[in-house]
């Protein structure tokens, strides 16, 4: 049988169905989610929250801890960032626009980065779950995403560059792990991130905001 195919197949032999069926639609709007942020539309929320509900519930059959608490996080970050990018001024204007980070965002970021690391190693403690390497890994990539989801809600660039990064370490991972679905997409989000952080700066270059 071909390698490709069974690198992509072999590991749903035998997975529910049902399960199989959630991950397809948890693609399907994990990608559609990201395309949206790439044009900076509201959009990104909704189809992101449909596809984070439904990878929490896929990584907790799988006692993926550390992604399970990724995903959760990102259910109530979409949550947020649906509300902050939906504000208006009197004059209907969005409140929030694309701008860099100011020296305190960048310090805030950092303590989510650490923060989350700290809470989702806790969390591996609490469920008595063996920590390996790739374990490690996963936690070290929720604190990259847990501080991008952050910036991506307050429509900082810098989300764009913590999205590569942490696409960059998952698609492996997720490889190594046998998630063949998974880590396809995330080589796609890698893709559409580096598209999506140059629509932005274009975005920026041509209507500078302060921060």
């Amino acid at each position: 049988m071909n390698p490709i195919f069974d690198f992509f197949i072999g590991p749903y032999e035998d997975r529910e169905f049902s399960l199989i069926i959630l991950e397809a639609t948890a693609f399907f709007f994990g990608i559609a989610s990201v395309v949206y942020a790439k044009k900076e539309d509201i959009l990104v929320y909704p189809t992101g929250l449909v596809a984070t509900v439904i990878t929490t519930y896929i990584f907790l059959v799988d006692n993926l801890l550390g992604d399970m608490m990724m995903n959760f996080y990102y259910s109530i970050m979409s949550i947020y960032g649906w509300w902050n990018w939906a504000r208006r001024r009197d004059d209907r204007k969005p409140v929030v626009h694309i701008t860099r980070t100011n020296k305190k965002e960048k310090w805030v970021g950092v303590g989510f980065f650490l923060l989350t690391m700290l809470v989702t190693y806790g969390v591996y403690k609490a469920f008595g779950a063996d920590i390996g390497p790739t374990n490690y890994v996963d936690i070290f990539t929720s604190g990259i995403f847990f501080t991008a989801m952050w910036y991506m809600a307050n429509k900082k660039l810098e989300n764009w560059t913590l999205w590569i990064l942490g696409d960059l370490i998952t698609v492996p991972l997720y490889a190594y792990r046998g998630w063949g679905m998974f880590s396809l997409q995330y080589l796609i989000f890698t893709v559409l991130a580096v598209q999506g952080y140059l629509a932005w700066k274009k975005n920026l270059a041509k209507s500078p905001q302060t921060s």
